[in-house]
């Protein structure tokens, strides 16, 4: 019905009827129209994209002077025009060899299509030109189904048309090279076939395509950690994403050996060594130019060697306590126990629940130029110039105890032990802290409580933890609702009451649960924050602590002195809109009543 209205004669959209449309419909001012047109008298923008064109203007939308015109909402409205539903390219659920096989990148470049999703008897297109369709029945013919358009960002098409491809013909071109060769990969799983050898080399163009998407596709994805897992014929490729694994790509196991051994090298590992575990470190670039610190470890399997790459995001280091998720009254009591001049304080929580970024935000706060502050870690996560950071190297007998005796010969301040293991680090570490130094660790406990008893477990007495601890706070990490389809929800009052016992909180007036839209990949959550529990010893705590009182006493102490559990934490946050309750239940321990 709009083509004409839209479209020059050959089915492209035209810039200026565009422009009329979209005077009529309210979105765009005749003078704005008028200055493009007057800017615009050699028709220079004539092979652009009208979208591309109006966007890079920053006009505000005519009808809505608040907001700025924006691509998404050019696709919707020639959406409506059209009826042509709206795609938003998600890379983590689309089968890209099976796509790409349809037609050529000439091909799918010449007409700026890709199609997205084949099916039994349809093959989903998407384009952003939804007049220009001389390519549909050739398609047609040649695959044998029917073609359904879908409307997509014209930005988007062109990213992931190259994408797409130079990824698929990367992997098809490194399988091809093996197609004739049996991969060197040593497994147990192996299956031996006559008259196989060789090795597909890690330096070979086609993978260094393949790792180089690999990690850009990981920053853009916002993903924690890549994981390269090897089977016997398809090798799996996930990512961990906002603490969930994501499935992303099938590469052949040969190809994925070759991708191993790539990683490898560039993190100066022993790529010959293949039974035995390793770590190493990259330091690179993210699309936007800002440097991403990546952690290498393998592992032998079953099927060869597993490999996962854990990424260190330095804007970690640029976040305050707020972006952390610490509510006022944490921050305060927080700032409470780092403001003193010596003592520990130990932060606790499971592997990946965000300590050593609520270590690094701190130490930032607390590095200021008269103040030295050193730290022994195991690995040296992040690199960050205020500190003087020491790596422990077991096979030089330098480990946490013998670190921190050499950081005491180096006149610190305050000092962060990556983490309390045994009983000479806790020894080392109460011994600076009766020195006069201010030490920060971390411990692994479901929570506050049960570091205290984690320390005598290990073999230090009372006596010294009433004397040296400061306090102990322990976190989780819960995933935030997407903000763009969180959806008001009603709460039952018994799952509530039950999840804040023995504590008392009021029950919220509205909470919300996910939805589901293409900005969060339809898992209705964006992000993860923080849940803090504190517990600061006060004087009455730590005379009972001395005394040798058992945990329900400890507990009653530490209720007297405010203090509130991980869930109580999450309550406040799922009040507040900002996570669910299936969330907070998720990751947190149920307190002992």
């Amino acid at each position: 019905m709009y083509k004409t209205q839209l479209s020059q004669p050959d089915g492209k959209l035209d810039l200026y009827k565009v422009l009329e449309q979209l005077i009529i419909d309210g979105l765009v001012s005749k003078e704005n129209a008028q200055v493009l047109r007057a800017l615009d008298r050699n028709n220079q923008h004539s092979k652009q994209h009208p979208f591309l064109v109006i966007t890079e203007r920053g006009w505000k939308n005519f009808a809505h002077p608040e907001r700025q015109i924006t691509m998404e909402e050019l696709v919707n409205w020639l959406s409506n025009k059209t009826e042509i539903k709206t795609k938003r390219i998600d890379p983590l659920v689309i089968d890209v060899h099976s796509v790409t096989s349809l037609m050529s990148f000439s091909y799918a470049k010449n007409f700026n299509i890709l199609p997205v999703e084949v099916t039994l008897d349809t093959v989903f297109v998407a384009t952003a030109q939804p007049f220009q369709l001389e390519w549909q029945s050739e398609i047609e013919r040649i695959s044998g189904k029917k073609i359904e358009l879908l409307l997509a960002k014209p930005d988007d098409l062109s990213h992931f048309l190259v994408e797409f491809y130079s990824v698929s013909k990367s992997v098809s071109q490194a399988a091809y090279k093996t197609e004739d060769e049996m991969s060197g990969i040593q497994n147990l799983e192996q299956l031996i076939e006559m008259g196989r050898s060789g090795n597909l080399d890690a330096d070979n163009n086609h993978i260094v395509g393949i790792v180089d998407w690999l990690l850009q596709y990981a920053f853009e994805q916002r993903a924690s950690d890549i994981h390269l897992e090897p089977r016997r014929e398809q090798a799996n490729v996930r990512f961990r994403i906002d603490g969930i694994m994501q499935q992303v790509y099938e590469i052949p196991a040969a190809v994925m050996n070759a991708v191993s051994s790539r990683i490898k090298i560039l993190g100066r590992m022993d790529v010959s060594e293949k039974r035995r575990p390793q770590d190493g470190r990259i330091k690179t670039k993210t699309p936007a130019g800002l440097e991403i610190e990546l952690r290498l470890s393998t592992m032998p399997t079953a099927f060869g060697e597993k490999l996962v790459l854990r990424i260190f995001d330095p804007q970690v280091l640029q976040r305050g306590f707020e972006s952390l998720g610490f509510g006022k009254l944490e921050h305060k009591v927080w700032q409470n126990m780092i403001k003193q001049p010596n003592g520990i304080i130990l932060v606790t929580g499971p592997t990946g629940s965000g300590k050593t970024s609520t270590l690094y935000t701190t130490l930032r706060q607390l590095a200021k130029p008269e103040v030295n502050v050193c730290t022994v870690e195991d690995p040296i996560e992040m690199v960050e110039p205020m500190f003087n950071q020491m790596q422990v190297q077991q096979k030089l007998d330098l480990d946490f105890a013998q670190g921190i005796k050499t950081l005491m010969r180096q006149d610190p301040d305050i000092i962060m032990i990556g983490e309390i293991r045994d009983k000479e680090t806790a020894e080392m570490a109460i011994q600076a802290s009766l020195t006069g130094h201010l030490v920060l660790s971390t411990l692994h406990t479901n929570d506050t409580l049960s570091a205290l008893i984690r320390l005598q477990d290990i073999g230090v007495p009372p006596y010294l933890i009433h004397s040296t601890i400061i306090g102990i706070m322990a976190q989780r990490l819960v995933r935030t609702l997407c903000p763009h389809c969180k959806q008001e929800t009603s709460i039952d009052e018994e799952v509530w009451i039950d999840m804040v016992k023995p504590w008392k909180s009021d029950l919220p007036k509205k909470i919300f649960q996910p939805g589901g839209c293409l900005e969060c990949r339809n898992t209705g959550y964006m992000g993860r924050i923080g849940l803090f529990e504190m517990l600061p010893l006060s004087q009455e705590f730590k005379h009972l602590l001395s005394q040798d009182a058992d945990r329900e006493q400890l507990r009653r102490q530490a209720m007297k002195d405010g203090y509130k559990p991980l869930r109580l934490s999450g309550a406040q946050k799922i009040a507040k809109g900002i996570t669910t309750v299936e969330e907070v239940l998720r990751v947190s321990p149920a307190p002992i009543a």
